[in-house]
């Protein structure tokens, strides 16, 4: 959040001095603090086409800047080759602190660029059993991500694909069964724990597949439940093909022309949009591959949608190009589909990866993680790291109540803000209407660390939004977080040692940078405790 006629203040000076102004001019924070507050290359850019030299022309912008300042601005100062510095003034940050207590946490960091309708799914695990800790870590990503795109101006669509048809589902009902009859389990059936359990609370008169498919889709809706995440929509694939979504796919993929036979099987010519090979649709034997009913299920959500991201496993890379390749032989643009590939999560304990599970013997649930070390915990943790690498869960750390744990760290430094402003009501101090108090005061290096920070929020939702990347958003309020702890430390608020003046100005600062955490924490679906 540049100082407000910062660029058109310089765009006027180039004019001035007879310069044709770049369509853009790039501000941005130098690297050293001491450099200023805000820099810019403008006369890098430009001085080329005047004939003039870098620094020749930055001095000339320097000086003409500061007999005319721009508001907030206090110094202007040429550096290196050819760079403008500048620096604020006390009112500038002061400012800032009033425009964020004004947005409030509904207002604040909240940007309306996106339109139209964005169908996320993500998860969609077999309904075959309960979800692994893996599959954690795609719900809290896209669920996070669906909060921040909303949070730009989207519609989401949450959508979770519930594969309940297919021999998959016939090997789990016969592994029911089987446990229950105390009878060998078929071949390549379910072994896990959890199907003797279910199969002992399965009663003898259902259906044991239809209850199957209701007590997994219970079980992991429960779980997700748990983590803050649901879903707009339960896409059912049986539902679709029984209502004819496969053929009437086929038929449009047909009308298309890029449906053709070979060797009796019916392909897809998905090469024609950049695939490395076409795919069979229908094959020799006339049962369809999976990639039908997907490509039907693509169709259908474009139905709810205009643009659709898949949040997909580690192992789905060859997937994108097929249906991305599908959706455009359907009439739709390469860009209005996407896919996200997440990697896997290694558990660790007691410097070890854990690879079973301590109640069944096999890979751990979902459940298990979140009752060890609770929702929260498991969100954030989930989201330390970008969805594309590796994700090292440490289950020791994130049960700690230190400052070494990085839940417990942020959710702190919320609780520390909380527990000032109780203080100052505990001492009978009431925060004056924010009009009435001079912000200009804050100018201790913790207050404008914790204040530049603060005010970063709303750039960090956007580039969250655009590189869907929530990852982001976690480390600003770690980086926000260790502004408050540092503030915390070497700035009273209230004390008989603190002017009533300063007193007022700080607790306003706590409080808009309370509304910046209660906003990261809640785009990333974690609580903000007034105490811990």
């Amino acid at each position: 959040m540049t100082p407000d006629g910062l660029v058109e203040a310089i765009a006027s000076a180039l004019t001035e001095l007879g310069v044709e102004a770049p369509v853009e001019i790039a501000l941005e924070r130098p690297r050293q603090a001491d450099h200023g507050d805000w820099s810019t290359n403008v006369a890098l850019v430009t001085a080329k086409a005047t004939g003039r030299k870098p620094r020749e022309l930055a001095s000339e912008l320097a000086e003409y800047l500061s007999s005319q300042p721009p508001p907030y601005i206090a110094a202007v100062e040429v550096a290196g080759p050819g760079f403008l510095n500048f620096r604020v003034d006390s009112g500038w940050r002061g400012e800032l602190v009033r425009r964020v207590v004004a947005q409030g946490r509904d207002e604040f960091a909240r940007h309306r660029f996106g339109s139209g309708r964005v169908g996320l799914e993500y998860v969609s695990a077999n309904p075959t059993g309960p979800l692994h800790a893996g599959h954690g870590r795609w719900a809290a990503y896209g669920d996070s991500l669906a909060r921040v795109l909303s949070r730009c101006g989207y519609e989401m669509q949450r959508e979770f694909y519930v594969n309940d048809r297919g021999s998959q589902m016939r090997k789990y009902a016969d592994s029911l069964v089987a446990r229950k009859q105390g009878t060998p389990l078929p071949e390549d059936g379910y072994a896990g724990h959890y199907i003797a359990e279910w199969a002992k609370e399965m009663p003898d008169d259902v259906d044991p597949l239809e209850w199957g498919l209701a007590k997994a889709h219970e079980n992991q809706r429960e779980t997700l439940a748990r983590l803050g995440v649901e879903f707009d929509t339960w896409a059912s694939e049986r539902e679709l093909v029984e209502a004819g979504a496969m053929e009437t796919a086929l038929a449009e993929l047909r009308a298309s022309g890029y449906v053709f036979e070979s060797d009796g099987a019916l392909w897809l010519r998905t090469t024609a949009f950049g695939d490395d090979k076409d795919r069979v649709l229908v094959k020799t034997d006339g049962d369809p591959t999976y990639f039908l009913p997907d490509i039907a299920y693509h169709r259908d959500k474009f139905t709810r949608a205009d643009h659709l991201i898949d949040i997909l496993g580690a192992d789905h890379h060859g997937y994108i190009a097929r249906m991305a390749a599908a959706m455009q032989a359907l009439g739709h643009s390469a860009s209005d589909y996407e896919a996200i590939i997440g990697q896997n999560v290694v558990l660790w304990r007691d410097g070890a990866e854990v690879k079973l599970s301590k109640r069944t013997g096999e890979l751990v649930e979902l459940a298990e993680v979140i009752d060890e070390v609770g929702s929260d915990a498991t969100r954030f943790t989930y989201l330390l790291t970008s969805i594309d690498t590796k994700l090292t869960f440490d289950l020791d750390l994130v049960v700690q109540r230190t400052m070494d744990n990085p839940v417990f760290y942020v959710q702190m430094a919320h609780a520390r803000l909380c527990g000032i402003a109780r203080n100052a009501l505990d001492r009978g101090v009431i925060r004056a209407p924010i009009d009435q108090v001079d912000l200009s005061l804050l100018v201790h290096e913790r207050e404008t660390a914790l204040v530049d920070v603060l005010i970063t929020l709303p750039d960090v939702v956007r580039e969250a939004a655009l590189r869907r990347s929530p990852t982001r958003i976690t480390t600003w309020t770690r980086e926000l977080a260790s502004a408050v702890h540092g503030f915390h430390h070497d700035c009273w608020v209230v004390s008989d040692d603190v002017a009533p003046e300063l007193s007022q100005a700080r607790l306003w600062l706590c409080e808009a940078a309370r509304i910046g955490l209660v906003v990261g924490l809640g785009l990333l679906g974690v609580s903000a405790p007034e105490s811990m």
